[in-house]
């Protein structure tokens, strides 16, 4: 499947099929921000603050889209935020994959994707935060991030319970999978 999957930055029209994927993400237990009684208004209202952060050059938001059907199925953020002192540093945030095409590799493929844009733009240095022993821990592991540690109880889970979170980062400059000739021939993105 991952063959027949383009990624792309996020447009203003996406905004419902990016709510729909935070609201399956949601129904399915991630701990992204939401609780379970998210509806798919609240899911569009936090995605509609997203793409005017984007508009403002805040972020950078992909999306990953079927070929075939022009579904969205996968989006992650570099959020650009950052203080005035730290110009190479950025944060990755909200990697979500729809679950009915989990584990055909989008993940990958939008982290190798999202790496390429924060390094055309010089931020080098990037940070996430994931759920502890989720299975989106092992992807940055196997992606080259570093574990820097756990802090526990840092969120809830949609139910309420709560969970402990695993940061990472990655140097783009020492060690990245994705090498700059990667990123100029990834024509998957824009």
């Amino acid at each position: 499947m991952n063959d027949g999957i383009h990624i792309r930055r996020a447009l203003d029209e996406d905004l419902m099929g990016l709510a729909a994927i935070t609201l399956d993400c949601v129904a399915g237990g991630a701990s992204i921000g939401f609780m379970e009684t998210l509806t798919l208004e609240q899911s569009a209202a936090f995605w509609q603050k997203c793409l005017e952060s984007a508009g403002r050059s805040e972020r950078i938001i992909l999306v990953a889209q079927d070929a075939d059907s022009d579904v969205l199925v996968g989006t992650v953020q570099l959020v650009m935020a950052a203080p005035e002192n730290q110009p190479h540093r950025a944060d990755i945030a909200k990697l979500q994959v729809h679950r009915n095409v989990r584990g055909n590799g989008i993940a990958s493929k939008l982290m190798n994707a999202i790496e390429c844009e924060a390094w055309a733009l010089g931020r080098h240095l990037l940070v996430l935060d994931t759920v502890t022993k989720s299975p989106a821990e092992g992807l940055y592991l196997r992606l080259g991030w570093s574990k820097c540690g756990e802090i526990p109880k840092y969120a809830l889970w949609p139910n309420g319970e709560y969970c402990s979170t695993t940061v990472f980062y990655k140097d783009l400059a020492d060690r990245s999978p994705v090498t700059r000739a990667d990123c100029e021939r990834n024509d998957d993105v824009f």
